[in-house]
């Protein structure tokens, strides 16, 4: 099969590999579309964490092809989307109902070979079956709004609150709209990128500024008054989580959600936050949010409908890392059999 393996930093080609013989507790999944994420753009050049060699994609659905022995509850023809993250079950953090904290924690796309490929080998309990009436290009989704569930769960949002989101990227979009499923009054998007900045006022934002233009902190505080309630980065970036801290207010709720490269920092002044009595929270990965997931956009409560998407097929992965990692779409999504 053709597969897209990545050797090291800013190397990773298109190969062809063999695939094994599926194991008892496992499933075959023939990938239908494997998308793109900024942890990808990351992995490949160096600044995030995976153990190559290894077939990248992490954010990828398909089509049951084979079930091994001890599988129960799938069948060869179940359409599935995959959730990435095996924790050990063992550990002191899986013991304590923290999954996602697991020591031992490994992923499908970053420590196993993943989705961008034409098929891909599958631990039985990662493959979630999905509703029939639940449109297939809304599969490669479900991990992403899994992780962004989970974020929304950490933010702490209140029915009346007032949110800013720094970032309209697709999860930023899809913060937006859990913010406002969760209850928002008031929801304003911070983007650089005007096609972004279009989306987020299509999808229901209040106000939607660009963060470069003149005056653009003014017209923030203009729109949040004392300050946000919640504030929610989904850049990653050294100035927008310093942004985040100072657009919320007194008793306000900041969360890191975006992936910053490791070892960037950025001072922070502990009075600042005594003060304003801040809670500052990261949100890492989905514990147990990957079927809530499928329900909210089964339910057509999270849209993706109008979204910038560009598909390539695996040949294509360079320019889909580097159209994701420009900005030029929303979504970039890997067809394998295309």
């Amino acid at each position: 099969m053709r597969a897209v393996r990545f050797e090291r930093a800013h190397d990773l080609h298109v190969v062809d590999a063999s695939l094994r013989t599926v194991r008892e507790g496992e499933v075959l999944v023939k990938v239908e579309a494997c998308g793109i994420c900024g942890t990808d753009v990351h992995i490949v050049e160096g600044v995030s964490r995976s153990t190559p060699p290894i077939v990248l994609g992490h954010e990828y659905a398909g089509v049951v092809e084979e079930c091994g022995s001890a599988v129960q509850g799938l069948a060869p023809g179940d359409y599935v989307a995959v959730d990435p993250n095996i924790s050990c079950g063992t550990c002191y953090y899986c013991r304590r109902g923290l999954v996602h904290l697991c020591a031992n924690l490994r992923a499908l796309g970053v420590d196993i070979d993943g989705g961008m490929a034409e098929f891909s080998l599958v631990p039985a309990a990662q493959a979630y079956r999905l509703p029939k009436e639940m449109p297939h290009e809304l599969a490669p989704f479900v991990e992403p709004v899994s992780c962004a569930v989970h974020g929304i769960d950490k933010a702490n949002i209140h029915a009346g609150d007032t949110v800013v989101i720094i970032g309209g990227g697709t999860i930023g979009l899809v913060m937006m709209q859990l913010a406002r499923n969760a209850g928002s009054s008031h929801i304003l998007v911070l983007e650089p990128i005007g096609h972004k900045r279009a989306m987020a006022r299509t999808l229901g934002a209040d106000a939607v500024l660009d963060p470069g233009m003149v005056g653009a902190e003014e017209a923030v505080h203009d729109f949040v008054g004392v300050g946000a309630d919640v504030v929610i980065d989904c850049a990653g970036k050294a100035e927008t989580a310093r942004s985040a801290i100072q657009f919320a207010r007194r008793g306000g709720t900041v969360e890191l959600f975006g992936v910053a490269p490791i070892g960037q920092t950025i001072p922070v002044e502990p009075n600042r936050v005594y003060f304003k009595e801040l809670t500052i929270v990261g949100s890492y990965v989905n514990p147990n949010t990957f079927d809530r997931a499928i329900a909210v956009l089964a339910s057509g409560r999270v849209r993706f409908d109008g979204f910038p998407i560009t598909r390539f097929p695996l040949e294509g992965i360079h320019d889909a890392l580097q159209a994701q990692a420009e900005g030029r779409t929303m979504k970039c999504i890997i067809q394998p059999h295309s």
